[in-house]
């Protein structure tokens, strides 16, 4: 197993934790987790890499041991486009000049994606594990939105505690049945720490929970997508659950319709996978950020 070496980047108040793996000269791939998640799940995609890479995975705000935003904590919430302006921060900071090759997960492959837009100039290739965004919003949902976030205000999401980590890599099994036992004790070391008593609370600030009051413009995204002039790869699992989960009674191909903003995109489907494909397949998913990277 790579070993990662930890960093701590002060980025707009916040302090972030950072995941460096390989050679500090070597070309860069930067890894962006996806949500209740956190950089140590790249671990095994590093460790199938055969190439000489250097890999840079943030731990996103409030997740992992990088700091809860002051603003959030207590129910607070975490806007989206913070993760950009995070992004974008790291970047200055590891790649101030060039292009960059950026690798996403879920929620990190939405966000990637946005960034590839929004400064087309900064990004030679990305590359999206299973990042669909959501289902297009209607106005009419609005008034029943603001008033659940007002309500989850008064009463904030708790996460819950577990007995042992045995229970945290139990909890990581059952989402996920595909992923090895041995991959789930690692994982439960970095997902979790002791929370005092005897036993075990997720990495996560709790207000992650909180679904926010804005809705989500798929026709704002795709503008940003239509900016994007990097090659695009879409990595999807087969059959994938968590795009029937999203798309609801939308017709698939209606729903990846969206796709069609990307200038240059395509796509490979991965077998025996579920949503976490780089815990699922992680030699093939390696594989295909090298060659398309290189």
């Amino acid at each position: 197993m790579n070993t990662s070496q930890s960093e701590f980047v002060t980025v707009r108040g916040v302090r972030l934790h950072v995941r460096r793996w390989g050679n500090p000269d070597a070309p860069k791939l930067f890894m962006l987790h996806g949500w209740m998640d956190v950089a140590a799940s790249f671990q095994f995609v590093v460790d199938a890499l055969g190439g000489d890479w250097q890999v840079l995975a943030p731990d996103a705000r409030g997740f992992g041991l990088s700091d809860w935003p002051v603003a959030a904590q207590g129910g607070g919430h975490y806007w989206f486009h913070d993760y950009l302006g995070d992004l974008e921060a790291l970047l200055d900071h590891y790649a101030p000049e060039g292009e960059v090759n950026l690798v996403g997960h879920s929620m990190g492959a939405n966000v990637v994606c946005l960034y590839a837009g929004l400064r087309p100039e900064r990004v030679r290739r990305v590359v999206d594990l299973e990042g669909f965004g959501l289902a297009p919003a209607h106005p009419k949902q609005a008034p029943r939105r603001t008033r659940e976030w007002l309500d989850e205000l008064r009463d904030p999401p708790r996460l819950k505690p577990y007995a042992s980590l045995d229970e945290v890599a139990a909890r990581l099994v059952k989402t996920n049945p595909r992923l090895a036992p041995q991959r789930a004790k690692f994982l439960a070391q970095h997902w979790s720490k002791p929370d005092g008593n005897g036993g075990y609370v997720l990495l996560a600030d709790p207000a992650h929970k909180q679904r926010g009051p804005l809705l989500y413009r798929l026709d704002e995204v795709m503008a940003i997508w239509s900016k994007v002039t990097a090659k695009v790869l879409h990595v999807e699992a087969a059959g994938s659950p968590t795009l029937s989960h999203l798309a609801g009674e939308i017709p698939l191909d209606e729903y990846k319709a969206r796709f069609a903003a990307f200038s240059d995109w395509r796509e490979k489907i991965v077998d025996e996978a579920g949503h976490m494909v780089h815990h699922d397949q992680p030699e093939q998913i390696a594989a295909l950020i090298e060659a398309f990277c290189a």
